[in-house]
């Protein structure tokens, strides 16, 4: 019989203070793929702890990341930080994960989100997870659901 354990996530309040983390060092457990990055705003940017300038996309349109982990990971808690200061737009992200490289991946979570300058410019996705055997996460970005030519961006992905 094969069977796994329903992945349980819960959202965690953005107004909730934020406590302590020791967040994962990604570039030290893990290799990372990208479907393009602008030479000024690099992955690494999104994904190292002392990064500042976040991620964006060379091309408009769909974009994937995808952390393949050295060794299985157990993750509990994820972060993302997504923004754009420029463009009304709703955006569409999805975070899947798998316990091994052949991407047979399991949803996390699909969330939209408006963005609406000078009022919603920010979008905070903080979420307590249980996941273990974690070999690949894999965050797809749909930047413009109505098909625009806007980029996708990351200011940040942490994970614990």
């Amino acid at each position: 019989m094969r069977k796994s354990q329903i992945t349980r996530i819960t959202r965690i309040p953005q107004n909730a203070p934020l406590r302590d983390q020791t967040w994962m060092d990604v570039d030290r457990i893990a290799s990372v793929e990208v479907s393009s990055e602008e030479s000024d705003y690099p992955i690494e940017s999104a994904l190292l702890l002392e990064g500042k300038r976040g991620w964006r996309a060379a091309n408009p349109g769909m974009q994937t990341i995808r952390l393949i982990f050295d060794e299985p990971q157990k993750l509990r808690r994820i972060l993302l930080v997504f923004e754009d200061t420029e463009n009304s737009r709703t955006q569409e992200f999805v975070l899947r994960w798998s316990p091994d490289i052949q991407y047979s991946s399991r949803e996390i979570v699909r969330q939209q989100w408006n963005f609406s300058p000078p009022d919603s410019v920010r979008e905070t996705e903080d979420y307590a997870v249980e996941l273990s055997e974690v070999k690949v996460l894999e965050l797809m970005i749909v930047p413009d659901k109505s098909g625009g030519e806007v980029r996708a961006s990351l200011v940040s992905l942490r994970l614990a």
